[in-house]
């Protein structure tokens, strides 16, 4: 949007929304009918009135041209960000029809929130830059190490409950129910270590989780015994392995060690949900670097994660790598402009070279559940009862996870293929692969399966 004449794709406006039910609301209105007086400038910012139930319109401004990311204003009563409105004034604003001319300058309403949005880094000074560290250092090390104490006893009585578990047989665990698993997991809350809290609730749900369960159930526990013996020896890992123990036991960590300029093409962005919080992630790949960095962001139930960047753009950007072996996890930092359209995509492999990328991986993180990937010229096919990505040799093939086949992404992406080979982008881990994002052949244009 700082180039005039450039406009986001329907796909990129989309993947900005909350949830789906905004999505398909936003969509209803990203037509010309309802809006009246919109407009867009050459500094990234696009204004309009939406005509509603009320006898006056609502008034809308999106501000695209923030290196923070988009920012919205509507006077609806909405408290989803963006709502519905602002989501249609994009989609309009995307179709290029005539609808949201160019070069205007923006009314009085919208006028008064730019500048004052606009003046808030500068008002901010050196205060909004001073350190925020401990008030003292002593009591924060003192509170560190009685909630690491506390860690130790949960995973030691952990490690008591597994060992029970295997004594007395897996078919126990289908007569004991989820509440024993629940009981035990309120017991890691209350040490503490909700890392450790939320792998028991998964090995809880695992007896009723069809056939073969009884494998997988054995497979989790070795796992979380793995990371209990690790927290528990943690002394003597190395660095990086003790800080992904850390991490997967729950505790929180900060961004180290310099930040890394690049320009950062958006490869996926997807929400996952429970009664407690909402979790954005979101996919970066850099263009000179060649490394994949993720994002994420937190919502309070119900809202969603402030962070929003659209599929399929690049920012010219810093971000800091969090510690552990995988350093996939990263912090954005100093934005230099705003995210702008790409024709660039990353490399791809082949499968076979996908599955030992993430078994590479493993070995710095025995608990990572998947690994960002590039496929190149893949197919999607049936195979029996599942689907998977072919190589288009036909002569090996990644399988889907069962969560990559039930979303509507799945037949978008037959759809896009229509036998043809694709360019994917998606999460290799040890169930199979999920596709996130996906390129024809002949176009630069990404698009979302998310």
């Amino acid at each position: 949007m700082t180039q005039q004449g450039v406009r986001w794709t329907a796909d990129q406006v989309l993947a900005l929304a909350p949830d789906a039910p905004s999505r398909k609301a936003g969509s209803k209105l990203g037509v010309a009918g309802p809006w009246s007086e919109a407009g867009s400038s050459g500094e990234g910012t696009v204004w309009g009135l939406c005509k509603g139930s009320g006898s006056k319109p609502y008034q809308t401004v999106v501000d695209i041209a923030d290196t923070a990311g988009p920012a919205y204003k509507c006077s609806c009563p909405s408290r989803k960000f963006p709502c519905k409105h602002a989501l249609g004034l994009l989609l309009v604003w995307a179709g290029a029809d005539g609808t949201v001319p160019e070069g205007g300058d923006p009314p009085d309403w919208a006028a008064e929130w730019l500048a004052s949005r606009r003046k808030r880094p500068s008002e901010g000074g050196s205060s909004a830059a001073a350190p925020t560290g401990p008030a003292d250092p002593e009591a924060a090390r003192r509170r560190a190490e009685k909630r690491a104490d506390r860690i130790t006893a949960g995973a030691t009585e952990l490690e008591q409950r597994l060992s029970d578990l295997l004594r007395g047989g897996t078919a126990s665990a289908e007569q004991a129910g989820y509440g024993a698993w629940d009981e035990t997991a309120a017991r890691m809350v209350d040490a503490q270590a909700p890392g450790l809290a939320s792998r028991v609730r998964e090995l809880g749900a695992i007896p009723s989780s069809g056939p073969g369960w009884p494998a997988r159930l054995l497979e989790e526990c070795a796992l979380l015994h793995l990371l209990d013996q690790g927290w528990l020896h943690r002394d003597r890992l190395p660095d990086s392995l003790a800080a992904a123990v850390r991490s997967h036991v729950g505790l929180p960590a900060h961004p180290e060690g310099p930040p890394l300029r690049d320009r950062w093409l958006v490869l996926a962005q997807y929400d996952t949900a429970d009664s407690r919080l909402t979790t954005r992630r979101i996919w970066l790949y850099g263009t000179e670097s060649g490394r994949n960095a993720l994002l994420l962001s937190y919502g309070a139930a119900g809202r969603a994660p402030t962070l929003a960047l659209p599929v399929g753009l690049a920012l010219d950007a810093e971000v800091t790598a969090y510690p552990g072996a995988s350093q996939l996890r990263a912090d954005l930092g100093e934005q230099f402009s705003a995210p702008t359209p790409t024709a660039h995509r990353p490399p791809g492999v082949r499968t076979e070279e996908a599955t030992a990328r993430y078994g590479e991986a493993l070995r710095g993180d025995p608990w990572l559940e998947s690994w960002p990937v590039t496929l190149s010229e893949v197919i999607p096919a049936r195979h029996e009862d599942s689907w998977q990505l072919a190589d288009a040799e036909g002569t090996t093939a990644l399988p889907l996870t069962p969560s990559a086949t039930s979303r509507p992404g799945l037949w978008r992406l037959v759809s896009l293929s229509g036998g043809a080979p694709l360019t994917v982008f998606g999460e290799c881990g040890h169930q199979g692969f999920t596709p996130l994002t996906a390129w024809q052949q002949d176009s630069r244009e990404p698009v979302s399966l998310c």
